[in-house]
């Protein structure tokens, strides 16, 4: 009985290999972009894409553990989920007031420190933000708002 259990389990694992997600990403518009749309000091630029720009944009990057399944599942939920709470490639098509509800938001979750999360920073070091580089960004976005 169990021999047929982990034999079940294996083929359903097999078998959804044959499901991959969408590794596509939406187009982005010319002047649309946070970054292309602000004057930005290039570090700040370079912390902002590393830590927020993975599921936060259009830009996503597809790295090989995105291929397995489930948890290239889970993984593309996690990008989907962040872009729906805020898509720095969709900027310019926001209203004001609600740019300015994303970057109070940015400030919550970097002074929470809920974000960048944790399991992005093991496989991502680049996006380890020490504490003055939280608090760069948090002026940032303080000052941008």
């Amino acid at each position: 009985m169990k021999k047929k259990i982990i034999y079940g389990l294996l083929a359903a694992l097999i078998i959804i290999q044959f499901f991959p997600i969408d590794q596509n990403n939406p187009a982005v518009i010319d002047g649309q972009d946070y970054l292309a749309s602000s004057q930005i000091p290039q570090e700040t630029q370079t912390l902002i894409e590393n830590a927020c720009y993975d599921c936060h944009s259009n830009t996503t990057d597809y790295p090989w553990y995105f291929r397995p399944q489930p948890l290239g599942w889970c993984l593309k939920g996690h990008v989907k989920g962040g872009r729906s709470k805020i898509n720095f490639s969709e900027w310019g098509s926001m209203s004001s007031e609600d740019q300015k509800h994303a970057l109070h938001e940015c400030i919550e979750v970097l002074e929470e420190k809920r974000m960048p999360i944790k399991s992005y920073t093991w496989l991502h070091g680049e996006a380890q933000l020490s504490d003055e580089q939280r608090a760069a960004l948090i002026q940032h976005f303080g000052a941008s708002h």
